[in-house]
Order: structure tokens, then C-alpha cells, then sequence
């Protein structure tokens, strides 16, 4: 990677793909996701992208309902692979060239992700789509992602989600809640705000990571997430 060009790695929940429906995928939803995709990637920067498959099964609430939770996650896990395919088929459709890397071997459907083979991919300009999560149980897609962002050499991982960044409180039991502009990895610990879950957090701030947290369903946010411009959320080593 030359010193002009930038590597992300962009973490997408499930949830987003749903758009208002709540659940399944949602193709309008979808189209302006890889709408903004194409336009914050002028510019030769390379992105990752790793799913999340909420919209279509959660393993831990699943669990928490009596199934096994290996079975549970295993089922999520496969959930990811389904909103990795339906978002390449939105991305190809504008011209962009991609590829399925799943960490569950489905040979006709995706490749098996390969850390060399997943940077190669991205120094040809592809965007590389990260399913399956890990490909073990009792990991989040979250640890799947700052795992993924780690093996890649990211410069950043963008955390797209559903609020605007991270509140001191939660923003819908608390209004009054303050959104910070940046904060350390420490101040985040001591602080117990909800950044992600904490094997994902350590294990960023164990490689020193930068994190962006912004709200991925404001129409622009996701291309200037892209492009570097500030929104939401930047979490650091040391602010």
C-alpha cells in the first residue's frame, strides 16, 4: 500500500440493511448504501467491509430463547454471508468490483477468506466483502471486525450504526446525553461507555486501532465516513 492510499475497514450491522422494515433486507436500503460506497471511494482508497446478520437472526438472543448457542451463532454467521451476497449484487450492479471472503468454507459461494488473499484483492482495487464473522462461535461480529481491520493493516475501522456516535448515556433513555467528538480507549473504559464489546475494544486498543462510530442511516454520512470528513465518533489511543 503506498503512503497516499488509505485502507478501511467499514463494520455494517445487519439491522442497517433492513432500512425501516425492521428485519430481511430492504433493497432501497441497499441501494443508497452502495450508492455512498461508490462515491466515498473516489479516490483509490480500499475498503473492507465486514457484516453483520441481525436483521436476519441473532445467535445471542436466539440462545437466550433455548437454542444452543454454538447452533445460534453458527446460524448468525451464515446470516452474514446472505447480506455480504445481496450487498455485492448492489455494488456490482454500479460497476464496482468486489469479493465474498467467508471465514465458513461455501466454495460456491464466496471464497474462503485468506489474509493474503483478502489484502490482494484490495490492492486491485476490489472491495472485499468479510462474512461468516470469525467462523466460531461466541465472537461478535464486532470482534470480527477490528479482528479483520488488525490482519488487514486498516488505517481505521468506521463502525456505521444506528446513532450518532458515543453518548455518555443511552440517547433514547436520556435525551440530555452528550455525544463525543473524540475520546481515548481509556476514558472509554473508565467512563463504561457501550463502544462495542470489550474482547472487541481490548483487542483494538491492544493494536491501536482508531475507531469511528457515526450513524450510517443519515443520507452522506457513510461517503464522508469514507472520504475521512469528521462525523460521529473518533475513538483513540490518545486524544
Amino acid at each position: 500500500m503506498t503512503p497516499s492510499r488509505r485502507r478501511l475497514l467499514l463494520k455494517l450491522s445487519g439491522e442497517v440493511l433492513a432500512g425501516d422494515q425492521g428485519q430481511g433486507i430492504d433493497a432501497p436500503a441497499l441501494e443508497r448504501l452502495a450508492g455512498e460506497i461508490q462515491e466515498g471511494l473516489q479516490g483509490g482508497t480500499e475498503l473492507g467491509i465486514v457484516m453483520g446478520g441481525g436483521n436476519i437472526i441473532r445467535g445471542s438472543a436466539a440462545s437466550s430463547d433455548g437454542m444452543d448457542r454454538a447452533t445460534a451463532d453458527s446460524m448468525g454467521m451464515l446470516a452474514t454471508v446472505i447480506n455480504a451476497l445481496a450487498l455485492q449484487d448492489f455494488l456490482e450492479r454500479r460497476g464496482l468490483s468486489t469479493r465474498v471472503l467467508s471465514a465458513i468454507e461455501m466454495r460456491a459461494l464466496a471464497e474462503p477468506y485468506i489474509r493474503r488473499r483478502a489484502v490482494r484483492h484490495l490492492e486491485k482495487g476490489r472491495v472485499v466483502l468479510l462474512a461468516a464473522g470469525t467462523g466460531h462461535p461466541y465472537f461478535t461480529t464486532d470482534t470480527a471486525a477490528v479482528l479483520r481491520a488488525v490482519e488487514i493493516s486498516a488505517d481505521v475501522l468506521l463502525k456505521g450504526t444506528k446513532v450518532d456516535g458515543v453518548f455518555s448515556e443511552d440517547p433514547i433513555r436520556n435525551p440530555a446525553a452528550v455525544r463525543y467528538d473524540s475520546l481515548s480507549y481509556p476514558e472509554a473504559i473508565d467512563r463504561r461507555l457501550q463502544v462495542m464489546d470489550m474482547t472487541a475494544f481490548t483487542m483494538g486498543m491492544d493494536n491501536r486501532l482508531p475507531i469511528v462510530v457515526f450513524n450510517v442511516t443519515v443520507p452522506g454520512n457513510l461517503t464522508r465516513a469514507l472520504r475521512g470528513d469528521p462525523v460521529g465518533t473518533r475513538v483513540l489511543v490518545e486524544v
